[in-house]
């Protein structure tokens, strides 16, 4: 058994691009070949004196057996290469019957030689190097089994014994195994790889073949001792038994490559670039028995990379030029990898020059390569997509012209600051406002009122500390929030430190700078608040900072902290939550507006979101911007949101009755996520009204994952494990759309109406609805598109993919006793679309 690899087709001998320590190998096999072969002709021959046959005879038969051996071979593909299977160990049994042992060294040196050497003349072009190691470890192998065989018994021209069989057969394995351990060491030494696996599929493939050597062996000894005349009869069968060997093989391969193409072409399945190319490469080399394989890849902005493997299996990459169009030699492959007309990428396979490809490898190379391009094609997709994902996360929480927070990631971020402080922790907020800034843009042009923003934001992000949080509020107004106010026992000290670093910032603003050519000083007004962490969110710092400002502009300073006697606000919020309980008790005030989602494509209700609104005996139509913000940071939320829920699922119930199969929304606030209560009241509600859980989908915001409290976890486990439903409203506006989806487990995204209305004239705003579309259909979630206006604004979130929608264009809010006609026309004239209520591939 011998393993076939190239060598350099520069250098006929083969000494150029050989390794030194295969060059030793060969050496020390050789003389260890020609050492035998010399001891071996002068020992005693064991031949009668009435000799029939020549000794010139004897040893030419020898030198024919083996040399018919090697040309009678059958060859496969293994992933270190060719490996040819001989009928080595039959031709040894019969010279070891016919010829003395000492012969036969030099017999295999020169058949073997003689017949390698013709091969090479006629198909393989094997340099010389390579047909002396060949010759040589055959030669050696042949010395060793001849010793075994004669130890263990005198094969020369003795009568067929079970003795006999058993020293031929003994000498036969130690044949096999010194040319396979050769062939392996010279594999290893070579390509610096592991022999094992390599040489367990030559093993493999020799199995079948070494027995029937031994067999016809031990046949042709039994014949020529019985009558030679019957080896007449040998030829036809022994042509037969290649035949059913050579498809034997061949079948064996077959099965071996098909589950190693299927393993090579799943490994492809990969989200990164550099992971396709690496699994393609290794898996191409394994597969195909190349000695190198080449992945060159086309990225989307024109340059190229390139992954190499060796045959030791190393990977290595670097950036190309793009690869120049070439026709490939009879030992290489080449496949373009393209999806539909867009190109990405290239894949060359060299083969050794002793075993170039066949059509065989040609077509699996073929389709190896399809698979490689769309695998290619999905993680430059799948990078594309990030890359719009980042940048729109980005952009979602950052102001375009400064880089700092925009006004909605300040809020979220702002209000989660605030919940990782102690509850009576004092903060401050500074809220900042460019002097003379109208004047600015008026006189130098909006270039330079850009140029003026842009710098202030810059002094400012020097000089914003570890633990303060900046943003642009939007216009020329800043705001910095100080959590590190000290605590001490003077109440003052909070307000004190606040004030002194307002004129610190301010001092440092106001010093010279040139915009647009002219040297001017950056003046602001600053408002102050001071306020314990646990008594107001963020909101309502800035509501109350905006004062302090506005006192600063208009009593001539440029430092002004809030004070709540000049605040109405304030004491008409307490008389708002005290009006909110008897509305409550009163059960006639607090009324739902309940607004359907529809299935774009057929008209179908998708869910009904329900709104609450206030008629005020006194104030009027109140809408929930005017009394939701103080409720949810009142005593009274718990309430609120119980009375909200039973009200909905009231209605839910009337649905069910009029066969009716619609779920009903309900938004809940991230401080109802702090009542472990909540879910035992949620599932008394349900089981009051005979509601499925499932019908029930709450609506929450994203500012919900900033939170690290387990409490909110557990609420919303316990929910889902009810089977209520859990949305996510006004999705896309967080700083962490994407980290929400990771840590909450959802059913629908609501896009956020402020992306809806923007993404006709923005291609950021419709990028951000592509990509939430795109991600809730691979996350199997539904998706709604949130205030939808206009039939342009309908087209347009179809074509992007969205599937439901809510909005002016479809059906304004409407009282309850009307939504139960509504929905029923809907459903008695939309189209056949069966939509799954629960996040099971529906959007």
């Amino acid at each position: 058994m011998t393993s076939d690899r190239a060598g350099d087709p520069l250098d006929r001998l083969g000494l150029r691009g050989t390794p030194p320590r295969v060059l030793l190998l060969t050496v020390a096999v050789l003389l260890t070949a020609v050492t035998t072969a010399v001891v071996g002709l002068t020992l005693p021959t064991g031949l009668p004196p009435d000799d029939p046959l020549p000794g010139a005879a004897r040893f030419g038969i020898a030198v024919a057996a083996f040399a018919v051996a090697q040309l009678a071979r059958l060859r496969f593909r293994t992933s270190a290469g060719m490996v040819s299977i001989t009928w080595g160990e039959a031709a040894l049994i019969v010279c070891l019957y016919l010829v003395p042992a000492g012969w036969l060294p030099s017999a295999a040196l020169l058949g073997a030689g003689l017949a390698w050497w013709g091969m090479s003349v006629a198909s393989d072009r094997r340099p010389l190097v390579e047909i002396v190691r060949i010759a040589a470890s055959l030669s050696a192998a042949t010395a060793l089994a001849a010793s075994v065989a004669t130890a263990l018994g005198r094969p020369l021209l003795a009568g067929p014994t079970p003795g006999l069989a058993l020293a031929l057969i003994a000498g036969s394995v130690a044949y096999l195994l010194v040319t396979a351990w050769l062939g392996g060491v010279m594999l290893g030494l070579r390509h610096s790889m592991p022999i094992g696996t390599p040489l367990l599929a030559a093993l493999r493939g020799k199995l079948l073949m070494f027995v029937g050597n031994i067999v016809v062996g031990l046949v042709v000894v039994a014949l020529l001792e019985i009558d030679a005349r019957w080896l007449l009869l040998l030829p036809p069968l022994l042509w037969l038994l290649q035949q059913t060997y050579r498809h034997r093989l061949k079948a064996d391969q077959e099965r071996r490559t098909w589950r190693a193409f299927a393993e090579a072409t799943a490994a492809l399945n990969q989200l990164e670039e550099r992971g396709v190319a690496t699994a393609a490469a290794t898996g191409a080399l394994n597969l195909f028995g190349a000695e190198t394989v080449e992945v060159h890849v086309a990225r989307p902005d024109g340059h190229w990379r390139r992954y190499r493997c060796d045959a030791g299996g190393q990977v290595t990459d670097r950036d190309v030029d793009p690869p120049r169009r070439r026709d490939p030699d009879e030992h290489e492959l080449f496949r373009p990898l393209a999806v539909g007309s867009a190109e990405v990428g290239e894949l060359r396979l060299f083969f050794p020059r002793s075993a170039p490809p066949g059509p065989r490898e040609r077509d699996a190379v073929a389709a190896f390569g399809d698979a490689l391009a769309a695998a290619l094609h999905d993680a430059a997709t799948h990078r594309e997509l990030r890359l719009v994902t980042e940048r729109s996360s980005y952009e979602a929480v950052h102001d375009p012209l400064t880089g700092r927070l925009n006004r909605a990631a300040m809020l979220s971020q702002g209000d989660q600051a605030l919940r990782q402080l102690a509850h009576e922790h004092p903060v401050a907020l500074l809220l900042l406002d460019i002097n003379q800034f109208k004047e600015v843009n008026d006189t130098l042009g909006h270039a330079a009122g850009d140029q003026l923003l842009r710098l202030t934001a810059d002094r400012l992000g020097t000089l914003t500390r570890a633990d303060e949080l900046l943003g642009r509020l939007g216009g020329d107004e800043f705001a910095l929030l100080v959590t590190s106010a000290p605590v001490v026992g003077d109440r003052s000290a909070p307000l004190t430190y606040a004030l002194r670093r307002a004129r610190e910032i301010a001092e440092r603003l106001a010093a010279p700078t040139e915009v647009a050519g002219v040297r001017m000083s950056v003046e602001v007004s600053v408002g102050v608040v001071v306020a314990a962490a646990g008594t107001a969110d963020l909101t309502e710092l800035l509501r109350r900072a905006d004062i302090a400002m506005y006192q600063a502009k208009g009593g001539g300073g440029s430092i002004a902290a809030y004070d709540s006697a000049r605040d109405a606000a304030s004491t008409d919020q307490l008389a708002l939550l005290a009006e909110l309980r008897e509305a409550l008790a009163a059960d006639d005030q607090l009324v739902l507006a309940l607004q359907p989602a529809v299935d774009l494509a057929t008209g179908a209700p998708t869910g009904v979101e329900a709104l609450i609104r206030w008629q005020h005996p006194r104030r009027g139509w109140l809408n929930p911007a005017e009394f939701i913000r103080p409720v949810e940071h009142s005593e009274q939320l718990g309430t609120f949101t119980r009375y909200v829920l039973d009200k909905a699922l009231a209605v839910a119930a009337g649905w069910a009755r009029e066969g009716l199969d619609v779920p009903i929304s309900v938004n809940l606030s991230a401080r109802s996520l702090l009542d472990a209560r909540l879910p035992a009241d949620i599932a008394e509600l349900l089981r009051r009204h005979q509601v499925p859980a499932h019908r029930l989908v709450l609506e929450i915001t994203e500012t919900v994952v900033m939170s690290e409290l387990e409490i909110i976890d557990e609420v919303l486990a316990t929910l889902r494990t009810m089977g209520v439903q859990l949305a996510v409203d006004d999705f896309g506006t967080g700083f962490s759309s994407l980290t929400f989806l990771t840590r909450i487990t959802v059913d629908e995204l609501k896009v956020d109406r402020s992306f809806v209305i923007r993404m006709a004239d923005s291609p950021e705003a419709a990028a951000i609805v592509r990509t939430t579309v795109g991600l809730a259909h691979e996350l199997g979630l539904r998706v709604v598109a949130e205030g939808v206006e206009t039939a342009e604004q309908r087209l347009a979130l179809t074509e992007l993919g969205c599937t439901a929608a809510q909005g002016y264009h479809f059906f304004k809010p409407m009282p309850a006793d009307k939504i139960s006609a509504v929905l029923g026309q809907l459903i008695d004239t939309s189209r056949p679309n069966v939509l799954p209520l629960r996040a099971d591939g529906a959007s």
